[in-house]
């Protein structure tokens, strides 16, 4: 049983006073049902998250109180990709055929503020600044850039790109494009990364309705074909957010993991591949799983940057709205954005930031804490 994505809907990220996370939820939903062509009481089951805005079942409040089943999930910056896995697994089990899923969330500003006894780490991590995920990132980015030749300059480069696809998207919270030596020149947070190469906490919803792809055409005439989404968290000896300790032998990460398994279960290969999403929680981030997700080899990424590659009319477009550094990060849509974008792309509807050659197959990766992952290869 194959999976269509047949309405997609999203309230702008950003901040937005006096809007509840729930009500840019339900708005999120209603734009998803109207582009599908449905009402809320033709869904057969919902599934959603959110991590500091409430449980996602409080949407039927808002919707409407229909007795559908509404599983909340929550699984760190993967609660998105984890809710579209949940989802996809309950039409291809042949139990729903019509569905969706949904995350908001309403975050507090400022860092997140995570109590290090909730992941089982002493409070010594929390009083030595460890629990900042800015160390962790920078940490990383700093052995990356090492062990595999990559000068500093790149970090600036794919936050410029960042900046410049969020101006050219309606819906992004940072619309105002920034040059690298500005970029370079902003605070420095966790070396070798600039406040301007962070993405941030903020606001945002983002549905999506599946069906069975038999179905389809009911619902649309341009149908995207959910072709694989697979979760994986760390293994023993992968470096991950949250480590107090590092292995004497490294292990594969959870991205390198989940992302060679949704390939395999969609039957394509990474150079099939049109456009990417990718979790980019800094500059540095974007650049590792670039390799990590198989897209490129590791040490690539410099040439890729300089040749412009990665931007929206290169041979590999990733992060086309802007990605986390211009939209921020609600958690509970954050991944389901990706999907939304690609999405708006395989349609041929992204305008000005359009990936150019009519793009054919997509690819979306969310990483999160304390070291979960979640892949998806969508095709026309």
């Amino acid at each position: 049983m194959d999976v269509a994505i047949v309405g997609i809907g999203m309230h702008p990220f950003g901040r937005h006073e006096g809007v509840s996370g729930r009500q840019q939820g339900a708005h999120a939903v209603r734009e998803a049902l109207k582009d599908a062509g449905v009402s809320w009481t033709d869904v057969q089951f919902a599934v959603g998250g959110s991590h500091a805005a409430g449980d996602a079942d409080s949407l039927v409040s808002d919707l409407g109180l229909t007795a559908l089943p509404f599983v909340n999930v929550s699984n760190g910056c993967a609660t998105g990709g984890s809710s579209l896995i949940m989802a996809d697994s309950l039409i291809r089990s042949g139990a729903h055929d019509l569905g969706i899923v949904v995350g908001f969330d309403k975050h507090p500003r400022g860092a997140f503020d995570t109590d290090p006894a909730s992941l089982g780490i002493g409070s010594w991590y929390g009083e030595t600044g460890l629990m900042l995920t800015t160390q962790f990132f920078g940490m990383k980015a700093q052995r990356y850039l090492h062990d595999h030749g990559i000068s500093r300059s790149a970090l600036a480069k794919v936050a410029a790109k960042a900046y410049y696809n969020g101006s050219l998207n309606p819906n992004a919270w940072r619309r105002v494009p920034l040059g690298e030596e500005e970029i370079n020149a902003s605070a420095m947070l966790s070396h070798p990364l600039t406040q301007y190469m962070f993405c941030s906490p903020g606001e945002g919803g983002v549905a999506l309705v599946l069906c069975r792809a038999d179905l389809a055409r009911k619902y649309t005439d341009k149908p995207v074909y959910l072709r694989s989404a697979v979760l994986r968290s760390r293994l023993f000896g992968s470096f991950e957010v949250f480590s107090p300790w590092l292995a004497v032998e490294r292990a594969e990460s959870p991205s390198e993991q989940a992302s060679r398994a949704a390939f395999e279960a969609a039957g394509i290969g990474p150079a099939e591949v049109d456009l990417a999403q990718v979790q980019d929680t800094d500059s540095g981030t974007e650049i590792s799983h670039l390799a990590e997700c198989g897209l490129c080899k590791h040490g690539e990424q410099e040439e890729l940057l300089r040749t412009g590659a990665t931007r929206v009319g290169g041979s590999l477009p990733v992060n086309t709205d802007g990605g986390c550094i211009a939209n921020g990060e609600p958690i509970g849509a954050s991944g389901l954005r990706q999907i939304h974008e690609n999405v708006v792309q395989l349609r041929g509807a992204a305008g000005v930031r359009q990936v150019p050659g009519e793009p054919k197959v997509a690819f979306s990766h969310v990483y999160g804490a304390p070291g979960v992952s979640a892949c998806t290869v969508v095709t026309t």
